[in-house]
């Protein structure tokens, strides 16, 4: 079975969608020797590239975030021409924009099922706030639009996959009949305790013996909430002066308010990006604690990878993300405010941080690994495949 993966959420220093492409790569190679691969994603230049059993092809594409650099794939003359000499049996979309509704388009043609995956709450993230600037009135009706899009465009796919039961419950509220949840995962043989290493990149940090090292990993971005982030930390370094050293792995529009917290204090680090899941796993293992502001994710992968690192997060209730938290949520804030995230970091920090954190470990690797949720992925492509031969 040949399956291919079309996205514009890929960036080549950073990014969830790229974490879970790669990893289904390497689960290919390692698992699915029955199995081909296509993946087509925007890029600097036009080109293929082999990886093991999986083809790239990078489309070139204009620029449009120069701190993330994602692409908007606008050449869907060369998307079409890939498919139709790839001839794929099964297509997988993480896109609801162009490239979604011209994967499905080439779907019907191909007669392939297209499966579309939901990685991105944009609706939430984007078109509210959007909204919001005008007035209580209108961000009703563009809501109630932005829903019907959402609508009409998953329920023309196959099956629309989501990551947690949460997000299903409200896709389904929204009318779409076609979801199937499906968790993401971790690499267990990289981000797992291990305490060797982690002193050394502390006194990298300027962390000081004592101190608590505090860790976000992310977009520095409106619709992952950072602002609140640094507005606590600011708080914190008020109410403890010195207890708290925070650690920001990410760009994005909002690294003004950073720097400006960076020149008011010694205790914030700033590294822009990190490719390298084996360094990344290594920052995870050094934190106390991570923070986690994000009240819009659809999975939270960075606070999983965190916590089988064997590393505690701490929060703001209410997200998607809740159901792969692997220990209590006593201490998370309950409501979207830079006190009450000051509030619930210092409850957490007073808590056997190394207790929470081993035993989240165990439960992070025992319930969420890619073999297990590609294994269950790979179900749904050959059940669809086979429905759609018999049609």
């Amino acid at each position: 079975m040949k399956i291919c993966d079309l996205t514009q959420f890929y960036s080549p220093v950073s990014g969830g969608v790229k974490r879970y492409l790669h990893e289904k790569i390497d689960y290919i190679d390692r698992h699915a020797s029955r199995y081909e691969h296509v993946l087509i994603v925007p890029g600097a230049k036009t080109k293929l590239k082999a990886n093991g059993r999986s083809r790239v092809y990078t489309i070139r594409s204009p620029l449009v975030s120069r701190t993330a650099q994602y692409r908007a794939l606008l050449n869907l003359r060369a998307v079409e021409e890939i498919l139709d000499r790839e001839q794929p049996d099964v297509m997988e979309s993480a896109d609801p924009y162009q490239l979604g509704w011209r994967a499905l388009k080439v779907g019907r043609a191909l007669r392939v099922p297209v499966v579309g995956f939901y990685h991105s709450h944009f609706t939430e993230a984007y078109v509210r706030k959007s909204a919001m600037l005008l007035g209580k009135r209108a961000t009703h009706r563009v809501m109630k639009l932005s829903r019907a899009y959402v609508r009409k465009l998953y329920n023309q796919h196959a099956v629309t996959v989501v990551a947690s039961d949460l997000l299903g419950r409200v896709l389904r509220d929204w009318g779409v009949h076609n979801v199937r949840v499906l968790s993401l995962g971790v690499n267990p043989e990289i981000f797992r305790p291990d305490g060797s290493g982690t002193e050394a990149i502390r006194r990298s940090l300027g962390v000081n013996s004592g101190q608590y090292l505090l860790l976000y990993v992310g977009r520095l971005a409106k619709e992952k909430n950072t602002v609140t982030l640094l507005r606590a930390f600011k708080t914190l370094q008020r109410r403890r002066p010195n207890e708290f050293h925070l650690l920001v792995i990410g760009d994005g529009p909002d690294r003004t308010q950073l720097r400006k917290l960076q020149l008011r204090t010694d205790n914030v680090s700033w590294i822009r990006y990190c490719a390298d899941p084996c360094e990344l796993a290594g920052f995870y293992r050094a934190a106390d604690l991570f923070v986690h502001p994000g009240v819009q994710e659809t999975f939270g992968l960075a606070a999983l990878e965190c916590q089988a690192c064997g590393t505690p997060v701490v929060g703001i209730r209410g997200s998607y993300m809740d159901n792969v938290i692997c220990h209590d949520q006593e201490s998370w804030a309950l409501e979207n405010s830079a006190d009450a995230l000051v509030d619930a970091i210092e409850d957490c920090s007073d808590r056997k941080l190394s207790v929470m954190g081993r035993n989240a470990a165990r439960v992070a690797r025992s319930l969420y690994s890619w073999p297990r949720v590609f294994d269950e992925l790979f179900c749904i492509y050959r059940e669809l495949r086979s429905t759609y031969r018999r049609s």
